[in-house]
């Protein structure tokens, strides 16, 4: 079977989105079910059939989704109504929208990648008097995992809610 020239396949256009908050990791399956129950309850079967939505893959903290070109932007709507998968409580911000699965994924290293010279600081936080994790930090915001005998609690607070216990800094060659 030969492979079909560009101008009779047909066009897709690929979502990056991030799952917010940090350290959920929906496996890609029931993730697609909830996004697929999101596009036919808020546009119906015939619009969900026309429009295609397909998880490709969950990386880390990203997923690459996938619909037919022009259909983007209600995908998009789609993907923002998105709230819980299977048991856990997410949500789906979309970053970027592509034609290619390959630029989606360099967006993923650059976005994952630090700056050479930035230093690290290396600390361990309380909340409360009781010690926290780092889940994700992004600019003020922190989502920290707070671990008790029994169970498990997550935190959404500011840089302002936490106390540094100690620290140190760590440099790469500065």
């Amino acid at each position: 079977m030969s492979v079909r020239p560009p101008t009779l396949r047909e066009k897709r256009r690929y979502l990056l989105a991030r799952i917010d908050p940090a350290g959920t990791n929906p496996e890609a399956k029931d993730l697609y079910y909830a996004v697929y129950e999101a596009v036919v309850s808020l546009f119906g079967d015939m619009s969900a059939a026309a429009m295609q939505p397909s998880v490709i893959a969950v990386e880390g903290k990203y997923a690459l989704l996938r619909c037919r070109r022009g259909a983007e932007r209600e995908f998009a709507i789609a993907l923002s109504t998105v709230s819980i998968c299977r048991d856990i409580t997410l949500a789906l911000r979309v970053l970027a929208v592509s034609g290619t699965i390959e630029s989606l994924r360099e967006r993923i290293v650059a976005q994952g990648s630090a700056p050479k010279n930035e230093v690290a600081l290396l600390s361990h936080y309380q909340f409360d008097a009781s010690p926290v994790e780092i889940a994700q930090w992004y600019g003020h915001k922190v989502d920290a995992l707070e671990k008790g005998f029994k169970n498990t609690r997550r935190l959404f607070l500011t840089t302002e809610d936490l106390e540094i216990i100690h620290a140190t800094t760590i440099s790469d060659g500065l």
